[in-house]
């Protein structure tokens, strides 16, 4: 069993420093995945803006690596730059992957300018050299990445103005009334600083993002019909997530912040682009094994972000918070009571999920999750890659390290285990239950939109990697 120690909460951090030494210097496609997922952490971009961020890294990846390559076509390019047999060499393919992901990561996360120029000059670069020369490595990855910039330009993100919604959303709730309790509820929650903040919809807009593989967000929408507050499978979903807050064991808190993947993270997308590495690593992978792996893995998220995204705006659904307290008002109910506090009676209106205080709920609606819609899209294209779905990983969380409760959970080093990418994309999917966030159908659903989305990407993806694309 390959196994690494460190704590859950800065999992994709620490497995970025605890990997960097064993990427091999001739593996470029490994090395700017890892500055690609620096970057997005630092960027501190909502799940599906880092999803694009990484697609839009790794296809330019791709497409510079494909014109060195006598079969792969570029997804924007075609086969337009590709370059005579001689040229084909690992020194140009790596000189072409650098200068696209530079130009990429530049344009997408300005602030982090000077940081990325750096990269490029500690890898043999030159963030001076703007040649668009395709007889030079240089100028084919500055054209990979321009393609891919002026293709993503007008996508429906809206990235020029910071991912704003521009779709016109209004919330039919507001923070202090819940006026449909079908529906989801911008919260008020501590910013940290000793004041509050209320949550606006991240992302209201995203369902109609071009993705990559998908005719459009909605292609795979999953059917739901909410529940009406009075009925019993109402009840049911609230019962089943008070039953799980109120018997909480040490592993199940563990689960729950493992994959949170909330704020000052790679996010679920980026969380998958590591394990992702971790196969690099243990594979061996050369560099053209590795282009292709997170080119896969890369749109996978990206296009789970957009058909999860899409299915949240198209159901608006309640989230477990504002259920709870709609549910259980004036109740006294058997639940986590909060940091350090353990299960005991609490009012039904001071219900909260185990999460951070500064982060109770994320600031969208619930139904799919997008924990397990990201997840599954990832083990999906994972699994078809390696062939097989075997994955024996495990990460030992040191005791005491949580975030939510430091130096009380876990009682002592407990080690997280997987078989499979399947268990691994289940458990990330369970977590959000275990954790107040969403309800049973939100993430089995989620689930598998999860598993058609990946399968999807699979095709369209080989299609450029085998140079058919349809």
């Amino acid at each position: 069993m390959f196994r690494r120690t460190f704590s859950p909460f800065l999992v994709v951090a620490a497995t970025v420093v605890s990997l960097s030494a064993q990427i091999p210097q001739d593996n470029a496609a490994l090395r700017w995945n890892r500055i690609a997922l620096i970057h997005t952490r630092a960027g501190k971009l909502g799940p599906p803006m880092v999803a694009r961020a990484l697609a839009m890294v790794q296809t330019s990846v791709f497409d510079a690596w494909a014109a060195y390559d006598d079969k792969a076509v570029g997804t924007r390019l075609g086969a337009s730059l590709r370059r005579p047999a001689n040229e084909r060499t690992l020194s140009n393919k790596s000189i072409a992957i650098a200068y696209a992901a530079h130009t990429v990561l530049i344009s997408l996360l300005p602030a982090q300018k000077d940081t990325t120029d750096l990269w490029l000059r500690a890898n043999g670069g030159d963030p001076g050299n703007t040649s668009v020369d395709p007889s030079t490595p240089a100028g084919v990855g500055h054209l990979a990445a321009k393609a891919i910039l002026d293709y993503r330009a007008d996508d429906g993100s809206n990235q020029a103005n910071g991912y704003a919604d521009n779709s016109g959303y209004v919330s039919v709730n507001t923070a202090t009334a819940l006026n449909d309790a079908t529906k989801w509820q911008p919260l008020t929650v501590p910013d940290g600083k000793g004041g509050f903040t209320i949550q606006k919809y991240l992302g209201a807009h995203w369902g109609l993002v071009r993705p990559f593989a998908l005719t459009k967000g909605s292609q795979f929408r999953p059917p739901f019909a909410a529940p009406a507050p009075d009925s019993e499978k109402y009840a049911e979903d609230v019962d089943e997530i008070l039953s799980y807050s109120a018997n909480l064991t040490d592993a199940q808190k563990v689960i729950a912040e493992y994959w949170a993947d909330g704020p000052n993270s790679t996010t679920p997308p980026g969380h998958w682009n590591e394990l992702a590495q971790v196969v690099s690593i243990r594979r061996g992978h050369t560099l053209d094994q590795d282009v292709q792996l997170f080119f896969l893995v890369a749109n996978a998220v990206f296009d789970a972000g957009i058909a999860a995204w899409d299915a949240k705006r198209a159901y608006e659904s309640v989230r477990p918070v504002t259920a709870v307290h709609y549910l259980m008002q004036g109740k006294a109910i058997s639940s986590w009571a909060g940091p350090f506090q353990g299960a005991r009676r609490i009012s039904g209106q001071s219900w909260q999920p185990y999460q951070a205080a500064t982060f109770v709920t994320p600031p969208f609606p619930e139904f799919v999750s997008g924990h397990s819609t990201f997840s599954a899209a990832a083990a999906e294209v994972l699994q078809r890659f390696q062939k097989s779905d075997f994955f024996p990983y495990a990460v030992t969380i040191p005791a005491g390290s949580s975030l939510f409760e430091p130096g009380l959970v876990p009682v002592r080093d407990l080690t997280l285990s997987w078989s499979t990418f399947s268990e691994a994309a289940d458990e990330a999917g369970l977590s959000r239950r275990y954790g107040g966030i969403h309800f049973v159908d939100a993430d089995l659903e989620g689930r598998k939109l999860g598993r058609l989305v990946g399968a999807s990407v699979w095709e369209t993806a080989n299609g450029f990697i085998n140079g058919t694309p349809k």
